[in-house]
């Protein structure tokens, strides 16, 4: 029986082009997961878009001399292009200047604040003295007044976990220009955290499988609960949905409020989008539906304590109770998937550093494959990981081209040049029989490792298969059978088998190659889906832009193992892989050239 699963994926920020560092966090996992729950018949939900509000939008707009939705509009397009080019599968990539996403975060904030979960106060505001705009806690550094930390953020020091407010830090400064913030008075609404400390916590509890560090983190979190400033003094940002603050120009819920809300908005904007205005209830209000939600470790507390808080409030069912908001009773994560940092020489990728390699420049020069690759077999899950390009290097040639191109290049090459199709098999021996059955059983191995996101353990056991398969074939030796041709085509036909299993096993994380193989074993239509770039006006009147989405129930993959057709002619195959010029581990590309 299917599953409904809804692929909650992390918002790059529009301020810019995204760098490798964050595909391998919120892209590739996310996409990996979605493909593998579409082949085994699930029913997948893929959502995300680009997150355009707050302070940073307006410090890039007036460092590029445009407004903050001209420069949304850029970055938005160009991050769609990429995801686009790298194949992340989504039924809808959006963005969080929408009518519709607007209407669906006042909507929510509306049952927040019926509910008594949103409360307004009077507090200190950070003001840039330069600027006279607030100044976002992500936006102050300064040294915790707890563990004595000095690079700790206005909202949260990194090092203790403790969540902190900016007049809190000692020596408090701008990250946009260094100078020292202003704290003024002023009137805000606040996220009442601790009315949810209970629910929280007992929510929590009962995350069993979730990956320690992110349950370890989030339950810490909880035992220490402030009220968070859910809105600023901008006129960037969604407009406060009440009498007597919808009027004010500079007040407006702030970014880290809207933009989680955006996997709700952008379900209900793809359900308008697909004729039936309702269905996206079905993975969000039928309790058997499970939610997924990728990301970065930067992001766990957005995700397993606020994005939580939201829905338990917008349910009425915070610690004081209170009734279901405009979007019935909604459901809670069911697991949140973080990924480490992906560094690069030691250290977090970063643009004003220098030390950045954008997704752009790789996916000319390389190809989205080969990053792929990359990431979901040396990737930062666990632990940071860091990027070099000697190991990129010796990942592609020695793994990618050297194991699993070259068993698809020469055993398509050995049956089109003896049969000119796929041979027909005569007795099986033992080793044909072990060999087979090795790869059949890969499916169960690599699938469960797949549905509880174990990706580099999945795509290791798969590349196992590719391994056991270029054994046989050494073993086998069928370029030396011409005076038995039985033997020879039952060595072909099991090694072509193999290979259609392997190709099959690999299609989630490889799918444009997937589609390659596909077509060299002689099928036709569709194997993996891509994603597709519509414009689409927007559903309240607003100018159009890009999205994100695809026609994957069409795809022939499934997740098992199907007879390979007998007889299916064969062509001379290409290669499916290019070998990379060793010196390319020494020096890098001219665009991302190694410090020396």
């Amino acid at each position: 029986m299917s599953s409904r699963v809804l692929t909650a994926v992390a918002w790059p920020y529009a301020n810019g082009p995204r760098h490798i560092g964050h595909v391998s966090g919120f892209g590739v996992p996310s996409d990996v997961f979605s493909r593998y729950r579409r082949m085994m018949g699930d029913r997948v939900l893929m959502v995300s878009g680009t997150d355009e509000h707050g302070t940073p939008i307006q410090v890039q707009a007036d460092a590029e001399g445009v407004t903050p939705r001209e420069l949304a509009d850029k970055y938005n397009r160009v991050i769609v292009e990429d995801l686009q080019g790298l194949g992340l599968s989504y039924d809808l990539f959006t963005r969080t200047t929408t009518t519709n996403h607007y209407e669906v975060v006042q909507q929510l904030f509306l049952a927040l604040h019926r509910n008594g979960y949103v409360v307004a106060k009077s507090a200190m505001g950070a003001i840039s003295p330069s600027t006279g705009r607030t100044l976002p806690d992500r936006y102050i550094e300064g040294t915790c007044p707890i563990c004595g930390y000095e690079s700790a953020r206005g909202d949260q020091c990194d090092n203790c976990g403790n969540q902190l407010d900016p007049a809190d830090l000692i020596n408090p400064r701008s990250k946009i220009n260094g100078e020292t913030p202003e704290f003024v008075e002023t009137e805000h609404f606040f996220l009442d955290l601790p009315a949810f400390a209970e629910s929280l916590g007992s929510w929590l509890s009962s995350r069993t499988d979730w990956r320690p560090n992110v349950l370890k983190f989030s339950k810490n979190l909880v035992d220490d609960l402030k009220p968070r400033p859910i809105t600023r003094d901008l006129d960037w940002g969604v407009p406060v949905p009440l009498e007597g603050w919808s009027e004010q120009s500079m007040k407006r819920l702030y970014v880290w409020f809207d933009a989680v809300i955006g996997y709700l908005s952008a379900s209900v904007e793809w359900a308008r989008r697909t004729g039936d205005p309702d269905a996206w209830k079905q993975w969000w209000t039928d309790p058997d539906a499970q939610g997924y939600y990728f990301m970065g470790k930067d992001n766990i507390v957005f995700h397993s304590v606020i994005w939580p808080a939201l829905l338990l409030g917008q349910n009425g069912e915070g610690d004081h109770g209170g009734e279901p908001g405009a979007f019935g009773t909604l459901n809670l994560p069911s697991e949140i998937v973080s990924s480490e940092f992906l560094t690069m020489s030691g250290s977090k990728f970063s643009t004003s550093r220098g030390t950045v390699i954008y997704v752009r420049d790789f996916l000319r020069e390389f190809g989205p494959d080969a990053l792929r690759y990359f990431i979901a077999v040396a990737g930062p899950e666990n632990q940071d990981t860091d990027f070099t390009w000697d190991e990129f290097v010796r990942r592609i040639n020695f793994e990618l081209a050297n194991e699993w191109g070259n068993l698809v290049n020469r055993s398509i090459s050995m049956a089109h040049k003896n049969v000119g199709a796929i041979p027909k098999p005569a007795a099986p021996t033992e080793a044909d029989a072990e060999l087979l059955a090795f790869s059949r059983g890969a499916f169960d191995t690599v699938g469960e490792l797949l549905s509880r996101s174990r990706f580099k353990q999945a795509i290791g056991e798969a590349m196992r298969v590719v391994g056991a398969a270029n054994r046989y074939l050494s073993d086998q030796e069928p370029w030396k059978l011409k005076d038995d041709p039985d033997r020879r085509d039952t060595v072909l036909h099991t090694a072509l088998q193999v290979v259609q299993d392997a190709n099959t096993l690999l299609t989630p994380f490889l799918p444009h190659a997937a589609q390659k193989v596909h077509e060299a074993l002689g099928g036709t239509g569709v194997w993996a889906a891509q994603p597709e770039i519509r414009e689409v006006p927007d559903l309240g009147g607003g100018p159009s832009y890009p999205v994100l989405m695809g026609d994957y129930a069409a795809e022939q993959a499934r997740w098992e193992s199907t007879p390979i057709e007998v007889g299916r002619p064969l062509r001379k195959p290409t290669p499916i892989f290019s070998k990379l010029d060793p010196e390319l581990g020494e020096t890098g590309p001219e665009w991302a050239p190694i410090q020396k």
